[in-house]
Order: C-alpha cells, then sequence, then structure tokens
C-alpha cells in the first residue's frame, strides 16, 4: 500500500524522523502503568514505539486513508484502531471508565480544542503529552508576567503541571510546516476543586484575557454590563488595577469569587 498523502485540510503534518518519534514515545513513562490512548497517529511513526510498551493502547484517527494504512501495517493493533473524530468522542468508554495518558502528534490547527476536552475530561486522563506548535506549547507553559501568558496558560495550569521538554524543526516533517513545533507534558496536579465557580472562573479568564492589554477594572465591565458600583468589594480590590497577564491562577480564583458576589448583589 503507498504512503498516505498528507492533507492540508486534516492539518496533516507526518513525522519521519523515528528518533524524535521514540522520544515523543517515552515521554508517556513518566505516567506509567495506565493505557495510552494517541490521537491522530497518521502513518504509525508514534504508534509504533508506544505500541511497544508494555500496557493497552488505542488509537483515534479520523482520516480513513490513514486507517486503512494502520489497519495493514500494524495488524496486532485493529482492535485498537478506533475511526473516529476524538473531539466528538465519549472519552469515559475507551477503556471502561479507566485513566488513561493522551498523546500525539497533534494537528496544529485543533490542538487548544484537544486541551480544552483535556480539561472536560481531568479526571480521566491524569497525563498529557505530546508534539504541537512551539507558540502554544510556549503559551501553554507560561508564568504569569510573561507575554505568552494567557488563557491556555491559566486554565490548563489551575489543573495540571506543565514541562516544556523539547523544540523539533520543521526539516523532520513531511511536508514541512512553517513554524516550529515542541512537545509538552502536562500532569495533574493536587487541585481537586477550584475555591470558586468553575464555570464563571473560566469566563472571567476569558473576559479579560479577551483585553488583555487593559486593567481588568476596564475588561470586567463585560461581564458587569450594570456597570461597577464603587461601594463594592470588587471596585476596592487591587486587583482591579492590574492586567491579566500579572495575576496568578490563585489571584483569578479570588478574583471570580469578587465577581460571583457582585452577581449576587444584582
Amino acid at each position: 500500500m503507498r504512503l498516505v498523502r498528507p492533507k492540508k485540510n486534516l492539518g496533516q503534518h507526518f513525522l519521519t524522523d523515528l528518533s524524535v518519534a521514540r522520544r515523543i514515545a517515552d515521554t508517556v513513562d513518566a505516567c506509567p502503568d495506565i493505557p495510552v490512548l494517541e490521537v491522530g497517529p497518521g502513518m504509525g511513526v508514534l504508534t509504533q514505539y508506544l505500541a511497544e510498551k508494555p500496557r493497552p493502547l488505542r488509537i483515534v484517527e479520523i482520516d480513513g486513508e490513514s486507517v486503512a494504512f494502520l489497519n495493514e501495517h500494524f495488524p496486532q493493533l485493529r482492535d485498537s484502531i478506533v475511526a473516529d473524530d476524538f473531539l466528538r468522542m465519549d472519552l469515559a468508554q475507551l477503556f471502561g471508565g479507566q485513566p488513561f495518558v493522551l498523546t500525539g502528534n497533534y494537528p496544529y490547527d485543533i490542538s487548544s480544542q484537544i486541551f480544552f476536552k483535556m480539561l472536560d475530561n481531568r479526571d480521566l486522563i491524569p497525563c498529557c503529552t505530546g508534539m504541537i506548535q512551539r507558540e502554544v506549547a510556549l503559551r501553554i507553559a507560561a508564568e504569569p508576567g510573561n507575554k505568552q501568558y494567557g488563557i491556555l496558560s491559566v486554565l490548563i495550569q489551575a489543573w495540571y503541571d506543565v514541562e516544556y521538554l523539547f523544540t523539533v524543526e520543521p526539516s523532520v516533517f513531511n511536508p514541512p510546516p512553517k513554524v516550529q513545533s515542541a512537545v509538552i507534558r502536562m500532569t495533574r496536579n493536587q487541585t481537586a476543586r477550584l475555591d470558586c465557580d468553575e464555570q464563571l472562573f473560566r469566563r472571567v479568564v476569558k473576559a479579560t484575557f479577551n483585553q488583555r492589554r487593559k486593567m481588568l477594572r476596564v475588561s470586567l465591565r463585560q461581564l458587569l454590563p450594570s456597570g461597577l458600583p464603587q461601594d463594592s468589594p470588587l471596585a476596592a480590590s487591587p486587583l482591579l488595577t492590574l492586567r491579566p497577564e500579572q495575576l496568578t491562577i490563585s489571584q483569578f480564583v479570588e478574583l471570580t469569587n469578587l465577581v460571583a458576589d457582585e452577581f449576587s448583589r444584582l
């Protein structure tokens, strides 16, 4: 069977360097003894090394041509190949509700969506590794005060410890992407729940970073259409003189609680 043709509409850039593939596969070893789910295996360059590990493996691929290739070249995994859209799947059904490691050479254009789905299923995914666009990896790993610190940084770091592992050059892909890539690992931290309304926390983070150059006093107006009473605890908070990239996660929790109190006064 001929090789799979990379499809632009699926954001496919097939990794060709086997040493890099093995290094990515080995990132799952930090979370041993549980199954592995690979997203977007393509022609299986990463799959071949994941399959060597003594643990259950399933692979999810949306591209029919790639599924046919995988079935032919990995006959031992035919029962483990899932032809589906990861973003639409019920992840609790994959390993009978058992936690698993998520990994893959993720398509650049949906990597953020993949990580939002990871957050929604964080009790099932204690560890996530893989390769993404370097710019996105830097944002996820950024600390407060860094210009790359943003929505992904806060929402992911609230629940996961993030490690930027290594950079991957465009030359090891077919076709070569126009940007550098990077491999990261996200490991579930000890946070069982945030000390605030978690849905409101997301709204506050997104609202403030959507106007990241403005002080919080200004950017929060879109959440408080009736205005900010000057005698409220929120108005008196020194946090409102800051910009969102200056806030730690605990300060975002504090801010969320102040916003919630303001809602209760309406």
